[in-house]
């Protein structure tokens, strides 16, 4: 089984955990969304919701969660660009597949893509020879050590980051005035207001 594919939690739990990703990152990195890796537009279209992920070294994913199911795309900027793999992609998914943001001024940019359909028993795509677990690593850990190792360092945070606080957020409960200021004594939730509503991030 594909790395990625096989790993991969349902279409619900990546949803959450893609939202949480996005808020954690929002925390740390309040004033400057081009540094956060994470993002989620809640509103993304009618009935979709879109959660991306760049690491500013030019690789990228994105997934689409819609009525059809949840269709995703990844680029890992190392391995030659694929487009041919988009051919694959179910009519149901066809549109995302073939959405212009989704590449660059030739088209699109892909070295794997995957999709599944609410009554699906799991995930499929057609590049298995290319895992991608590495570029979804965070994702398909979930942990909040996991995050926390890998925040730590990619905000080049000044102190430790409050385990309790990550685990809170990865579980998606209420934030509180007290769980924001232990990951970022320097912002609060008046401050955080737009972006978790872009987030969609339950109040």
């Amino acid at each position: 089984m594909n790395a990625l594919l096989g790993n991969l939690p349902a279409i619900s739990d990546l949803r959450d955990r893609c939202r949480a990703l996005a808020t954690l990152d929002a925390i740390l990195s309040p004033d400057d969304w081009e540094a956060r890796y994470h993002s989620f537009d809640a509103s993304w279209d009618e009935d979709e919701v879109l959660a991306s992920m760049r690491n500013g070294e030019g690789d990228d994913w994105v997934v689409v969660f819609s009525p059809a199911g949840a269709y995703g795309r990844g680029f890992d900027h190392e391995t030659p660009n694929a487009p041919e793999l988009l051919a694959a992609v179910p009519e149901e998914f066809r549109r995302f597949a073939e959405e212009p943001a989704f590449g660059d001024e030739d088209g699109p940019t892909v070295t794997l893509c995957f999709w599944r359909a609410p009554g699906d028993a799991a995930w499929q795509g057609p590049a298995a020879e290319q895992s991608g677990a590495e570029l979804f690593a965070l994702v398909l850990d979930g942990s909040a050590e996991a995050y926390r190792d890998w925040a730590e360092e990619y905000f080049e945070s000044e102190q430790p980051l409050d385990l309790a606080a990550i685990g809170h957020v990865l579980a998606l409960r209420p934030l509180t005035p007290e769980v924001v200021a232990a990951l970022n004594p320097d912002t609060d939730l008046e401050e955080l207001a737009e972006d978790l509503a872009e987030i969609g991030y339950p109040a």
